[in-house]
């Protein structure tokens, strides 16, 4: 038996604008039509795996247990793209990081991270 990650569940309290969030963050579609409080969002060339969006009455705050980190190839015009859709840059990228700290717009965190230059020896990332 082995296992594979399936889908990582985002809790929400406003459901139609976490779901217009990630749908346009990641490019992906709903697996088939939402309910009122829950969608598994697909990646449409089926490489990465699924993120669900939950309604929830009570969200937890304080330090994220776990978090997402999004690849770029570019991160400047992504980091744009998303806080254009409403997302927050919590932390720019230090000297030395390759990752930027953002917000979704209910605060939940996430990092986009700078890939490596394809030509780049270190593969550390992919």
């Amino acid at each position: 038996m082995t296992l594979r990650i399936g889908s990582f569940v985002i809790n929400c309290k406003d459901f139609e604008r976490t779901v217009a969030f990630w749908r346009e963050a990641l490019h992906y579609a709903p697996r088939r039509p939402a309910s009122e409080d829950f969608v598994v969002l697909k990646d449409p060339a089926g490489n990465s795996p699924n993120v669900s969006v939950q309604a929830t009455d009570e969200l937890k705050f304080g330090k994220n247990r776990m978090h997402l980190d999004l690849y770029a190839t570019d991160q400047k015009a992504e980091v744009e793209r998303l806080v254009k859709l409403g997302a927050t840059i919590h932390q720019a990228a230090r000297e030395g990081e390759d990752f930027v700290i953002m917000a979704d717009p209910e605060g939940k965190l996430f990092c986009v991270v700078q890939l490596a230059h394809p030509s780049s020896s270190d593969k550390s990332r992919l």
